[in-house]
């Protein structure tokens, strides 16, 4: 399964109740396909998944299904921390015609690796959709080997990862140890070149929010064999990428998303959103890098 180079993980849009708002979904979908976003993942770690409700994620999944219509692809994040539930909520995303499913490492309870192997197998075996593992140490607080990647990658349907390990050593054992249909995904914008470089796929981001087009140039620019354009194109990116994560993610995208009059809402508790100056320097930076966009990558 290819689902392209730029995937975005998307942001959850609510209204000014606070409740999730199809509406503003309907235009932030059109918005992703529009600047160039190959796939989109729905309910993932930076559309606030922890704080959506079982039904509030299955409307979202079949809302965005249906306004893709065909154009992207539509991944869905149904991992959790209770293999049974992950079994259960991932068979359910299915029936609405979903193209992959998403299964972050389970949190908080700490597997073992054989757990781990256990626990996406068993997710795997349930569903007929391909399925896509989420390495994200920083916040599962345990990591997917690369030895249990490998493993699980010769199962049928566990197609992808998105590695947001920031281990390079790590990534390039997995894509070294996998068939070539298997593709690895930076889960970190600013390791989008070197994971290109090292044979990973692509990126599912939080910057192609703002910067779809200039992400996607550069990947683009680096495939066609530019390395040089690529690697000034990457570097003049990365400034606002660490600026998207200088406070906890996505109360900056949002932020910058509203700014640009793509309306998404505020964050829910816990999140809360930027202050002022907090908001200030985001789009102080934002700014820089589009003032020195030609004369840093020229």
């Amino acid at each position: 399964m290819d689902f392209g180079r730029m995937l975005t993980a998307m942001v959850t849009p609510f209204d000014e109740n606070g409740e999730v708002s199809l509406s503003r979904t309907t235009e932030l979908v059109e918005h992703l396909i529009k600047t160039g976003s190959d796939g989109i993942v729905v309910a993932g770690t930076t559309g606030e998944s922890p704080t959506l409700t079982a039904d509030e994620k299955l409307k979202l999944f079949e809302h965005v299904v249906r306004v893709v219509d065909g154009r992207a692809k539509v991944i869905v994040g149904t991992g959790g921390n209770n293999t049974a539930q992950s079994v259960a909520f991932s068979k359910e995303a299915e029936k609405l015609g979903v193209d992959a499913v998403m299964a972050v490492a389970p949190y908080y309870n700490k597997p073992n690796q054989a757990g781990l192997y256990a626990h996406y197998k068993a997710i795997a075996e349930a569903v007929t959709v391909p399925v896509v593992i989420y390495n994200i140490p920083g916040r599962s607080k345990v990591n997917i080997e690369a030895e249990t990647t490998i493993r699980l990658s010769k199962i049928d349907n566990i197609v992808a990862v998105k590695e947001a390990s920031g281990n390079l050593d790590q990534m390039a054992e997995i894509i070294s140890g996998t068939d070539d249909d298997f593709h690895l995904y930076s889960g970190d914008d600013g390791l989008t070149l070197p994971v290109l470089a090292i044979g990973g796929q692509g990126v599912i981001s939080v910057a192609s929010h703002v910067i779809g087009p200039e992400l996607k140039a550069m990947i683009e620019t680096f495939l066609k064999g530019d390395l040089t354009h690529a690697a000034a194109m990457h570097r003049s990116m990365l400034p606002f990428m660490r600026a998207l994560f200088a406070q906890p993610s996505p109360a900056p995208v949002k932020a910058m998303l509203n700014a640009q009059q793509v309306q998404v809402g505020s964050v829910r508790l816990p999140m809360v959103e930027l202050t002022e100056q907090e908001f200030a320097n985001l789009t102080s930076i934002y700014n820089q890098f589009h003032t020195g966009e030609t004369s840093s990558v020229n």
